[in-house]
C-alpha cells in the first residue's frame, strides 16, 4: 500500500480507502456484522487505513456496523469519515437536514454508532449553497473541532462542478473535499481540482468505478435487479456508459491489466486526487482494489515517502 498525506491534515490515508455505502442495503444486498468484519479485516491486512462512511447509509446502520468493528480492534488505527447533512427514512428515501441543532444531533449519534470520541473527518454532505451559507452551522462544527469531537472538517459536493462550495472551503475551515472523479467523469479536471490543488485540499474520489461500471464486470444489456440502486439509473444513459467502457476497454486498458484495477490508478494519477474510496462487497474486492496501490507512482505531490 501507498499513503499520501491529507491536504492541511495532519492525517496520511491509504490511497485506497474503504466506501461503505453499500453497507446500508442499497446495493442489492444486506451485509451482517461477520461480511464486514471479514471486509475491514482485509483492508487492514493490507495496509488500508481509510473508511468512507455516513449518517444516511441505513439510519447510521452503515456507522454501527463500523462501530461494532471498531470497538474489537485498535481504533488509532483507522482514519474514519462520515457525513451529516441527511435523514434516512427508508431506502433511497431521505431528508435533508442542514441546521446547526439537527447536525449536531446528528454528530452526537455518529458519535454513539461509531462507538468512538472523536471523528476524523466530517464531512458536509452534498447539500445545496444555501444549506452550505450558513455561519450558525460552521460555528457551531468549529466549536465541536474544539471540543474534540471532529479532528477536521471535509466537503463532500454534489455536483463535480460547484466552485462555490470549493473555493469557499478554506473560509468554513474544511481541509478536504469529496468528488465523483472516475474516468467517464471528469468534470473536476476542469475547475475543482485547480482550486483544490490552490488551497492545499486533500481530494477523496469517490464512484471511482462509476458505480461499478467500470469495473469491467458488465457488458453491454445488462440489466440490475429492482434492489440495487443501479436499477434506478436511466437505462439509455447506463447503455451508453456501457458503450464507452468497452471503446476504453478496446483502446486504453494495457494488455493483461484488471480493468478496476486500472480504473482507480488512472483516478490517482490526477496530482490534485488524494485517495480513492471505492466500495466493496467482499474481501476479494478489497484485495483486487488494494492491488491498485501497485500501479501509482511515487512522485505524487501528497506521496508520504515510506
Amino acid at each position: 500500500m501507498k499513503y499520501r498525506r491529507l491536504g492541511k491534515t495532519d492525517l496520511n490515508v491509504s490511497v485506497v480507502g474503504v466506501g461503505t455505502w453499500q453497507f446500508g442495503g442499497e446495493w442489492g444486498m444486506d451485509f451482517s456484522q461477520h461480511d464486514v468484519d471479514q471486509i475491514l479485516d482485509k483492508a487492514k491486512e493490507l495496509g488500508i487505513n481509510l473508511i468512507d462512511t455516513a449518517e444516511c447509509y441505513g439510519d447510521h446502520l452503515s456507522e454501527s456496523l463500523i462501530g461494532d468493528y471498531l470497538r474489537r480492534n485498535r481504533r488509532e488505527d483507522w482514519v474514519v469519515a462520515t457525513k451529516f447533512g441527511h435523514h434516512f427514512h427508508d431506502k433511497f428515501t431521505r431528508t435533508n437536514q442542514y441546521g446547526a441543532a439537527e447536525v449536531l444531533q446528528q454528530l452526537d449519534r455518529s458519535l454513539g454508532a461509531l462507538k468512538t470520541d472523536y471523528i476524523d473527518l466530517y464531512q458536509f454532505h452534498s447539500g445545496p449553497d444555501e444549506s452550505f451559507d450558513n455561519d450558525e452551522l460552521w460555528t457551531m462544527l468549529d466549536k465541536q473541532v474544539q471540543a474534540g469531537k471532529i479532528r477536521h472538517l471535509g466537503l463532500s459536493i454534489a455536483k463535480n462542478e460547484n466552485l462555490h462550495q470549493t473555493q469557499s472551503a478554506s473560509q468554513v475551515n474544511a481541509k478536504t473535499i469529496q468528488v465523483v472523479y472516475n474516468r467517464l467523469d471528469r468534470k473536476p479536471e476542469e475547475a475543482v481540482f485547480a482550486s483544490c490543488e490552490q488551497q492545499d485540499l486533500g481530494v477523496l474520489a469517490r464512484v471511482p468505478l462509476a458505480s461499478g461500471y467500470l469495473s469491467g464486470k458488465y457488458k453491454p444489456g445488462s440489466v440490475f435487479a429492482g434492489n440495487d440502486v443501479r436499477h434506478r439509473h436511466d437505462q439509455e444513459h447506463v447503455a451508453n456508459l456501457l458503450k464507452q467502457v468497452e471503446e476504453i476497454k478496446q483502446n486504453e486498458l494495457p494488455e493483461g491489466m484488471d480493468m478496476a484495477q486500472w480504473a482507480l490508478a488512472w483516478c490517482l494519477k490526477h496530482p490534485a486526487v488524494t485517495t480513492v474510496i471505492p466500495g466493496s462487497k467482499s474481501p476479494a474486492q478489497v484485495e483486487a482494489n488494494a492491488k491498485a496501490a501497485d500501479f501509482v507512482s511515487e512522485d505524487h505531490p501528497q506521496a508520504i515517502v515510506q
